[in-house]
């Protein structure tokens, strides 16, 4: 007796049930930036840094405004008070002078010399980690040599000598600063480039006659655009504790003007007594900085496609 079975089309008609899932399947797809924002939104930590940093932001444009006072006007009969109901939200310092004003004011200038550094890094960097990966052979071996070069310079030192001939100020802060902060960013730009190189579509816009520059600008750099968002986020953390502690040794910001990194050099300085000096340019200083990083961590997640679940 035969056991073979006869197969009929009825047999391979689909379940209305499963076409229902095929249909769900079939859903609107979604673009790389889109993808990463709805991983982003994900993460906790990471809007609770962008919160912070809308604070701290908003606080520092207009915090100025939220009393009467002067973050330079010196009165010595009210020196290193507590905060009080007078409108010193934060108290006074040692010259008098109102901390609320003199650390916001101080977190705009270290949040300016910060982007103004990254910013300096980022087309430093990406310029030449780009033509370094993307040209390869005799001029990636000699630009190689050249950042290894810098790269072996204590900051310091490069730091210390450029001040000698610059007028110590935001600018000069954050040329010191990017005068070797370019380093990492390069090094990234140029990994990621000599990975992409030999795709088809540089291939194919070569063919067609694209030059070097259309192809670095228009096809390349990009497509390489994640990593420098990620490194950028956390250069500026780096940046701003950099300028809080040149200006903490001397060589940054110089009184009467106001930086974290000086106030937290003139807080220390009557810690013992007056710990409240040290207090708020410390904490603001300190959110500030991790803050940038959860955001740091939540745009890495986001853009690393290995990260993906």
């Amino acid at each position: 007796m035969s056991t073979e079975k006869t197969y009929t089309p009825e047999l391979f008609e689909p379940i209305g049930q499963l076409e229902k899932r095929a249909e769900q399947l079939n859903r609107k797809q979604v673009g790389v930036w889109k993808d990463a924002w709805l991983r982003f939104r994900q993460n906790k930590g990471a809007l609770i840094g962008v919160a912070l940093l809308l604070v701290i932001g908003l606080l520092a444009i207009f915090g100025p405004l939220m009393n009467d006072h002067n973050w330079e006007t010196q009165n010595l009969a009210i020196k290193n008070q507590s905060a009080n109901i007078d409108g010193h939200y934060m108290g006074t310092d040692h010259f008098g002078r109102d901390l609320w004003q003199r650390v916001w004011y101080g977190a705009k200038i270290s949040l300016e010399i910060a982007f103004l550094a990254v910013f300096l890094d980022v087309v430093i960097g990406v310029t030449i980690g780009g033509i370094s990966g993307y040209f390869g052979g005799r001029i990636d071996m000699f630009i190689q040599r050249f950042i290894e070069v810098i790269y072996s310079i204590p900051n310091l030192i490069i730091i210390i000598m450029l001040l000698m001939w610059m007028e110590p100020g935001i600018l000069a802060i954050a040329i010191a600063i990017a005068l070797t902060g370019w380093v990492p960013m390069s090094r990234i730009v140029r990994a990621q480039i000599l990975k992409l190189r030999s795709q088809e579509y540089v291939l194919a816009a070569r063919t067609l006659g694209a030059s070097h520059k259309r192809i670095l600008l228009k096809h390349l750099i990009p497509n390489v655009m994640g990593p420098i968002i990620i490194a950028v986020t956390f250069s500026i953390p780096s940046a701003i504790f950099f300028e809080a502690f040149l200006s903490f040794i001397g060589l940054g910001i110089r009184p009467p003007e106001a930086s974290l990194g000086l106030l937290i050099s003139e807080g220390n300085q009557i810690l013992q007594l007056f710990p409240h000096v040290l207090l708020w340019p410390a904490l603001v200083l300190s959110v500030l900085m991790l803050a940038f990083n959860l955001v740091g961590d939540g745009l890495r997640d986001a853009l690393d496609p290995r990260m993906k679940k």
